[in-house]
């Protein structure tokens, strides 16, 4: 087993104690491997993807990364169908966008969302 070390904000570590607490790891150690598992069994599945396919991409982000989500949708107007915006609690934003079209456009997108690493959370659901 290889050991390293990671950064996270205080907020990240309070919900990994939590996480902790409420589902009954061993440690904080533990919930990151899960959390690592379930990431990397869910980028296997879209790995797989291809073809013409709808899907649903959820984004919750604080409100001044709006600009960041305006300028990567700006480049996949061709596969967005819809988007809805919505104001949550405190400063942050839920997007919810339709897409439709070629697989590799979408998890382009989904990529860049991802690893833009100003959104709290990235979800695709495919139809």
């Amino acid at each position: 087993m290889t050991i390293i070390s990671i950064s996270l904000r205080d907020e990240i570590l309070e919900e990994i104690d939590r996480l902790q607490k409420e589902l009954g790891f061993s440690g904080r150690s533990e919930v990151i491997r899960a959390g690592a598992r379930m990431l990397l069994a869910d980028n296997k599945e879209k790995e797989k993807l291809e073809g013409w396919r709808n899907s649903v991409l959820l984004l919750i982000h604080a409100q001044k990364m709006e600009d960041t989500v305006t300028e990567i949708k700006h480049e996949f107007e061709d596969i967005i169908s819809t988007q809805i915006h919505n104001h949550l609690r405190g400063d942050k934003c839920i997007e919810v966008f339709i897409l439709e079209g070629d697989a590799a456009r979408i998890k382009q997108l989904v990529r860049l969302f991802q690893t833009s690493g100003k959104m709290d959370y990235v979800k695709l659901v495919i139809a």
